[in-house]
């Protein structure tokens, strides 16, 4: 039921305050009628026994306070979806941008979703292939996880972004080692936050280039669009994602960049409102609200489809304490480390893989993967550590202070930041293949310095002859 007000007393930035309000609900939609007959909506975002603050999608700067009426629809912000929007590109508010008619839909649902039901959780345990060896051979994307990246101005995730969302499939191995491409349909729904057109632009071609715009939704917030569409975007991007997931039986990858820009938003709403900040001047609510996203990643037991989250942010000044990326990597299952030191030596995708980590990889290397995934991957691990020590050492010291073995492990080092980490932004490897270029650098090494490694897979997969 329609409730109109006339009682407008401020209006702050994206904030209106409307007085002595009654039986209105929290993120209830408001409908704003300026003097000149201009109507822009809003949501509920507080209420007490004699105001409600709403958040106005649009700006208020030409506001007559005295002339303008608020109505309280009485329902919340909803969002049609349909299969259709397979292929389609969106604005942060849910209305199709590109050329295409417009989407007649299927059914309305809540942004605000619900959380997954703890009891009905199914453990995440298949494994997506994103063809990039440094996340797929060391730190295993599972289907149902959220796996966050974290990146800084001026690195390549969104060359990282776009390669992730165009080559990602859910594969399988068979008794024999062989892998298969599931059956299972696969779609992607991008969510881009206060990007630059010119990022939207390369988001957009590179999607329609490579085909991968069939499979995928967009929905795509510029730098000068209204604030307030960063937060109901990411929202929108998941409900989305839920509808496909499990309504449709899809697996459904959701990439939702850049998490930064969304904290912004945040930030500045908060500051509107008078509230009392937090660190860095961040609501004291930062993490609640990024859980209330991260945690609609998951699979449900007795449904076929999951839904899983790559957020990526780019830390301020490189700082992964900051609170943005601290909070992320409390909250979700792990973490992909975008490199500046890698980036300065032209590696792509330059990952460096020792700080980075997938929480839930253990339930798949080995298990749903090929036999010796895990193996390599411990390994690999050791020895590259090694090596940059090693390496680090003989800036010192001089290579002359280095002993045959740790010249090995130096060898192993180098090639593994140029053969393993390193490749094109079109190269899309398979397991198999990771795993192949690893066990051709671990023949770098002595046998004796294979403890990780099972004998039964050097004889197997090696191709060592020592």
């Amino acid at each position: 039921m329609e409730k109109q007000y006339k009682t407008i007393t401020e209006a702050s930035g994206p904030i209106v305050v409307v007085e002595n309000v009654a039986g209105v609900k929290y993120e209830e939609l408001v409908d704003v009628k300026m003097q000149n007959g201009a109507l822009k909506r809003g949501r509920v975002l507080e209420i007490t026994d004699k105001h409600a603050v709403v958040q106005m999608f649009e700006d208020t700067r030409d506001m007559n306070l005295e002339g303008s009426t608020a109505t309280f629809l009485g329902k919340t912000m909803e969002v049609g979806v349909s299969p259709e929007m397979l292929g389609r590109i969106f604005n942060g508010a849910g209305e199709p941008k590109d050329d295409g008619p417009d989407i007649i839909p299927e059914k309305k649902l809540d942004i605000n979703g619900a959380p997954i039901n703890p009891f009905s959780r199914d453990f995440p345990t298949d494994f997506i292939q994103t063809g990039i060896s440094s996340i797929d051979g060391m730190n295993t994307l599972v289907r149902g996880q959220k796996l966050p990246v974290f990146s800084g101005a001026g690195l390549p995730h969104n060359e990282l972004t776009a390669q992730i969302a165009r080559q990602s499939k859910v594969v399988s191995f068979d008794d024999d080692g062989n892998l298969h491409e599931s059956d299972s349909k696969f779609a992607v729904v991008f969510g881009a936050m206060g990007i630059t057109f010119e990022e939207a632009e390369f988001f957009i071609n590179e999607f329609k280039e490579t085909g991968a715009i069939e499979k995928a939704v967009m929905y795509l917030n510029l730098a000068n669009d209204p604030v307030v569409e960063r937060i109901t975007l990411p929202r929108i991007a998941l409900t989305t994602a839920e509808y496909l997931a499990f309504e449709k039986g899809m697996h459904v990858l959701v990439i939702l960049t850049d998490m930064t820009n969304y904290c912004e938003a945040l930030r500045e709403v908060s500051a509107a409102r008078k509230e009392i900040p937090g660190r860095r001047g961040y609501p004291g609510y930062l993490y609640t609200d990024l859980a209330t996203l991260y945690e609609r990643a998951g699979r449900i037991k007795g449904k076929e489809g999951s839904v899983t989250q790559i957020p990526i942010l780019t830390m301020p000044e490189d700082d992964k304490t900051h609170p943005i990326p601290d909070l992320t990597g409390y909250i979700t299952e792990g973490q992909i480390m975008v490199s500046r030191e890698l980036h300065k030596k032209n590696l792509y995708p330059a990952i460096d893989v020792l700080p980075s980590l997938s929480r839930l990889m253990q339930g798949v290397a080995g298990k749903i993967t090929r036999e010796d995934h895990a193996n390599v991957k411990d390994q690999m691990f050791a020895a590259y550590a090694q090596g940059k020590e090693a390496r680090e050492l003989a800036i010192i010291l001089g290579e002359a202070a280095l002993s045959d073995t740790d010249k090995k492990y130096v060898e192993f080092a180098n090639r593994f930041e140029t053969e393993f980490m390193a490749q094109s932004k079109d190269e899309d490897r398979s397991l198999v293949d990771t795993l192949t270029i690893g066990w051709k650098l671990l023949s770098i090494l002595p046998k004796s310095e294979l403890k990780r490694v099972k004998e039964e897979f050097i004889e197997k997969y090696g191709t060592i002859e020592r």
